[in-house]
């Protein structure tokens, strides 16, 4: 009885949040707040808060819950095992390895014929410094970087 009074007064303060709400024009928020405000006393009207009531101070309830909580249990352990049991070892690691490779494994590599191949690297002389570098030593590795492309 308790509860049922709660809900409905919470419906009620909630509904009159909704008024307010759409008196500041604010229609989709009102809207939504009014909806939340009557889901209290539909429950208590269709008797879920009762039924709920009822299944908290009950022992029956209880054991019952405890007897779902231990049927989930075995699903679950049953279906780990299962698992684990249908494909054994070695078929397992190669259905593993033929879901991760790739579909076409050289579809990364270019497909121009002389810049597939890695460009020849010229020998790294040691540079003095910046005043005794050539303009020709600057560019030397965007045009390696270049011909590897084909460009």
């Amino acid at each position: 009885m308790i509860a049922e009074t709660v809900c409905a007064a919470v419906s009620v303060a909630g509904l009159g949040i909704a008024a307010i709400t759409a008196y500041r024009k604010r229609f989709l928020r009102a809207t939504r707040i009014a909806a939340y405000s009557l889901v209290p006393l539909g429950l208590v009207m269709t008797g879920v808060v009762e039924w709920v009531a009822d299944s908290a101070f009950s022992p029956t309830a209880w054991a019952g819950f405890g007897v779902l909580g231990a049927a989930w249990f075995l699903f679950m352990t049953t279906r780990v095992v299962e698992r684990r049991r249908a494909a054994p070892g070695k078929e397992r690691k190669e259905a593993k390895a033929s879901r991760t490779g790739a579909i076409a494994p050289a579809a990364s590599a270019p497909s121009l014929g002389q810049g597939s191949r890695p460009a020849a690297r010229p020998a790294a002389a040691p540079r003095a410094g910046r005043s005794g570098t050539s303009g020709a030593d600057d560019f030397s590795d965007i045009e390696a970087i270049l011909k590897k492309h084909g460009i």
